[in-house]
């Protein structure tokens, strides 16, 4: 690579009187990164600050995942706002819990607040995406009063609903990788192989699951030429996916995310509230719906040619819905 500077050329006896200006008058602005552990009562919660501007937290999805998936496409909101990431309890960066039993979207909502406290925000912009989507419904349940904007991407209120929308999705596999995958899972998903390898997916489940399942309603316009199913698979918590998530597969939800069942509670949200979706989003769309309906005076935006991955789809109508939202 070649890098490009301006040359002053002094002549003897002479100096040339000016060096001509970049051809950009565009100055570079320094967006800051910051890291720090929360301590909720014992839990580390991971924290990245990314930004300058009024603070929009960021929840990721999963359960189980981090933070990293949602980068570098958030960066872009960076200059109009102070992201602060969290990896929730047990997920990411944060330490695995002892007790699994301490894995809740509850809990999560509470450590949402913690790190709202500690790090003295203030009123605060909430993003959830996915699963994540989840966790800020509940903080906003509870600690309404401290929101200032609600955004929920690509997420669900009502798993009976979201059930049957991955039911759908495991149908609509080709005939001979769903009996393969039915086949594994009515043998049993766990305990499989090498001793670090029995408490995750075989990598022909994950495979099957998430590239063959998942990928069509992952992405859309922008299909990631990179997307591995195997990464989840080893990066993921599972001992937290397993109590959320549940143990047969990835097309049931049966662990504790059952009980999420919230429909009828939405009309408790007051704050002003951003829906976004992709067109053909593994969170179905028609589960969108139903919540801006349920939500008064919420806004519903549906990404065109957009799978769950509505920022890598649509970086900038991503980007656009939410500064237009939070200003």
């Amino acid at each position: 690579m070649i890098a490009r500077s301006t040359l002053c050329i002094l002549g003897l006896g002479a100096a040339l009187t000016a060096c001509a200006a970049p051809a950009s008058s565009v100055r570079p602005s320094v967006m800051p990164i910051e890291e720090a552990l929360v301590d909720n009562g014992g839990v580390l919660l991971y924290v990245k600050s990314v930004g300058n501007g009024p603070p929009l937290v960021v929840v990721h999805g999963g359960p189980g995942a981090s933070h990293d998936y949602l980068l570098p496409n958030l960066y872009r909101l960076a200059s109009s706002y102070r992201l602060i990431f969290i990896d929730e309890r047990g997920s990411g960066r944060s330490p695995r819990l002892e007790d699994t039993k301490q894995y809740t979207v509850e809990k999560m909502a509470d450590d949402v607040e913690a790190v709202r406290t500690a790090l003295q925000l203030g009123k605060i912009a909430l993003l959830g995406h996915s699963y994540g989507g989840v966790v800020v419904q509940a903080y906003a349940f509870k600690y309404q009063a401290n929101l200032s904007h609600l955004i929920l991407a690509s997420t669900f209120s009502s798993t009976r609903a979201l059930n049957e929308v991955l039911a759908r999705l495991k149908q609509a596999m080709p005939a001979d990788r769903r009996a393969r995958l039915e086949a594994l899972e009515k043998g049993g998903l766990f305990g499989k192989g090498e001793i670090w390898e029995r408490g995750r997916y075989t990598d022909e489940y994950a495979t099957l699951a998430w590239g063959v399942g998942y990928f069509p309603a992952l992405y859309g316009a922008r299909p990631d030429g990179n997307y591995d199913p195997l990464e989840g698979n080893t990066k993921n918590s599972w001992e937290l996916y397993r109590e959320m998530w549940g143990s047969h597969g990835e097309f049931v939800v049966d662990g504790n995310l059952k009980e999420v069942e919230w429909l009828d509670r939405l009309p408790e949200i007051k704050v002003p509230t951003l829906i976004v979706v992709g067109d053909h989003d593994q969170s179905d769309p028609a589960m969108s719906r139903e919540m801006h309906a349920r939500i008064l005076g919420s806004k519903l935006v549906v990404l065109p040619d957009s799978g769950h991955m509505t920022f890598v789809d649509q970086p900038e109508l991503f980007a656009r819905s939410i500064r237009e939202f939070v200003h």
